[in-house]
Order: structure tokens, then sequence, then C-alpha cells
């Protein structure tokens, strides 16, 4: 039964033995020439209020004097989780976002660079993020081995953050879909209302993690200053 159940997320369309179903993750870039129309429409308007208003608030968390155009970095990381999320939701199309092998690949270089740079450019001022300020000396070398645990696992939180969310409700949405050949009429309305519902709550979700991976890779940034 979990065998089946899970099967949803394995990626087992190929041709000549290549994994065709990761090309789903490209499928957003099929969004982008609406972009470069030269009559404004509802889409180039929706997109350019969103990002007017996704710089507004990281700019605010970080320090634009030193990190000029980081924003971007941050904004295209938003778009990228979020074409890939909402592409999910549509019929045999694979979810990239569930699978720890992309949220890694997302998460981990972009920590690594943060660490990267905040210990080779302003080593003193990481050192201070480890014991926080007003602490005992005789808890600081337990604060600092909390600190350091903290930040090690922080790509790994993300990752799995993002993939559990999505596996989640389509794990949920596929379990009471698989029931629907075994119930009546009546209950089968009830199945297509709560199928619905949960599309809808799957929808917000995929925008929520989106916003929620790029506000913590923001927040993890401005630390490093």
């Amino acid at each position: 039964m979990m065998t089946n159940l899970f099967s949803i997320f394995d990626p087992s369309t190929n041709i000549f033995n290549l994994p065709l179903n990761w090309l789903s993750t490209f499928m957003g870039m099929m969004f982008i020439p609406y972009m470069f129309w030269f009559i404004p429409n509802r889409q180039l308007i929706m997109w350019n209020f969103t990002f007017n208003k996704l710089h507004i608030e990281f700019k605010t968390l970080l320090n634009q004097d030193k990190m000029k155009g980081s924003t971007f970095l941050f904004i295209s990381l938003f778009c990228l989780v979020l074409f890939n999320n909402f592409l999910g939701l549509f019929p045999h199309i694979f979810t990239s976002s569930s699978h720890l092998i992309m949220t890694l690949s997302l998460s981990l270089p972009l920590w690594l660079s943060f660490m990267l740079y905040g210990w080779i450019n302003n080593s003193q001022n990481m050192f201070i993020h480890l014991i926080p300020q007003g602490t005992p000396p005789i808890l600081m070398p337990f604060m600092v081995l909390i600190e350091t645990m903290s930040n090690i696992i922080r790509p790994g939180t993300l990752a799995i953050r993002l993939s559990a969310n999505m596996i989640a409700g389509h794990l949920l949405m596929n379990l009471l879909g698989s029931t629907g050949t075994k119930i009546s009429n009546y209950i089968m309305i009830i199945l297509i209302l709560t199928q619905f519902l949960l599309l809808t709550l799957e929808l917000a979700v995929s925008i929520i993690q989106s916003y929620v991976i790029a506000i913590l890779s923001t927040l993890y940034s401005s630390e490093i200053n």
C-alpha cells in the first residue's frame, strides 16, 4: 500500500534510461515570453507588483550598500520554487520540489556561500553570532555548540520543510482519490468537494512555501553583514 502510495513521486517516465520527468523543473520558462510583451497585460502587471513587493521586503532585511542587487537572487529563487510547486498540482506533471535532491541543491549552495563569505570577510561578526548578548560565561561553551549545530542544520531544515510540505498534500490527495471507486455516489460528491478544498489549500501552500524558503534565505544572508 505504502509503496504504491509513494510511487507517485518516483521519476519513472524515461526514454533510453533518461529521467525526462525532471524536465518539468524548466517548464516555468514557458511563462517568461509573456514578460517581454511591449503592451502591458495582466500577467505582466501582476508579476511587476509581486516583484516590487518582494524587492521592498527583501531590501529591508539586507544591507543594500554592501550587497546591491542581491534581492534579485532571492526573487529568482522565489519564482523557481513557485513555478515548480504550482506545476506539480497539475495531473501527470512531476513535482520536482518534493524531492530532497532538488531542495538540497537549492539550499546547500546558498548556505555554503553565505558561510564562506561571512567567515572570510566578516569573521568577527560571525563569532559574535555564536554567543547571544547577555549569555552567562558558564553557558558560553554550550551556546557556541548549540548555535553551531543550528547553523549546520539550516540547509537541511530548508530542504526538508519544502519537500515535506509538498509531499504531505500530494499524498493526502492521492490517498483520498484512490478511494473514489469504492464509495457510493453520495459520498463521491463529498469526496470531490474535499478534493477541491485540498487543491485550494495546496495552491496556498505552494505560494507560502516559496515565500518561506526565499525569506529564510534572505534572513540567513543578512546575518553575515
